[in-house]
């Protein structure tokens, strides 16, 4: 198990940009998959993006690709979102995640909220 923290969230207005972090420690070696999700109040918790060891390859949500990124430094001790042209639809709490297998959901972040007005 890993274990996450994240920070970077804020509030800005629709356009802005944020970069969220993710602060990993543990067992970080065995780490193949870490992803953001988010839950904003009242709706299910989703998946935002994901990015997989060895391949580097790279998931997003339709909502947000071309304005979200998502990269890792080179030691999966970091990871990153950076947020472009931020909606009020993309007010959410934001969650990082890391995983052993394909699921990147075992192990969970405390969550940083994104606010967009």
């Amino acid at each position: 198990h890993v274990q996450l923290v994240e920070s970077g969230g804020g509030s800005v207005q629709a356009g802005g940009s944020l970069t969220l972090s993710c602060e990993a420690s543990g067992n970080t070696y065995s780490t193949y998959c870490m992803g953001w999700f988010r839950q904003a109040p009242g709706k299910e918790r989703e998946g935002v993006a994901r990015i997989y060891r060895g391949t580097g390859a790279t998931l997003y949500a339709d909502s947000v690709k071309g304005r979200f990124t998502i990269s890792q430094d080179n030691g999966w001790h970091t990871l990153f979102l950076q947020m472009n042209n931020l909606k009020p639809e993309d007010t959410a709490m934001y969650y990082c995640a890391a995983s052993t297998d394909l699921s990147c959901r075992n192990d969970w972040g405390q969550g940083t909220q994104v606010t967009v007005s």
